[in-house]
């Protein structure tokens, strides 16, 4: 594994505990806060910077499997971004009452862990 690669999965860890925290605080409490969208923010930021990173360091083309589960939940994290800070900045409250919104945060989770368990998996398989 080049460089490139082992600090792409240094950050694509980094994502994972991001939205893991922004998720399970949010989970909890249903409230938003700058705090937790700073948080959510920062593992989109990781996200992103791990996503390509990985592109530049494999050798396989991007457009692979796991690259389109990878980018879909890349792309579904940014809705989720979308959603939860026009719900914040637009609505002027921190509490989530839309349970539209609610399932989307726990579908846009559990897809992004489908796609981080998939890149791990072929990474120990390759």
């Amino acid at each position: 594994m080049n460089n490139t690669l082992i600090a792409g999965t240094i950050v694509v860890n980094l994502a994972l505990v991001f939205y893991t925290i922004s998720f399970i605080v949010f989970s909890r409490s249903h409230r938003l806060s700058r705090k937790l969208l700073t948080i959510f923010s920062l593992g989109l930021f990781f996200d992103v910077l791990a996503t390509t990173l990985m592109i530049i360091g494999s050798t396989n083309s991007p457009f692979t499997l796991h690259g389109f589960i990878g980018y879909s939940a890349l792309l579904t994290m940014f809705v989720e971004g979308y959603l939860l800070w026009n719900v914040y900045f637009k609505n002027g409250f921190s509490v989530v009452e839309s349970v539209a919104i609610k399932r989307y945060t726990v579908f846009s989770y559990i897809w992004w862990v489908c796609a981080y368990i998939s890149g791990a998996i072929i990474a120990m398989v390759l």
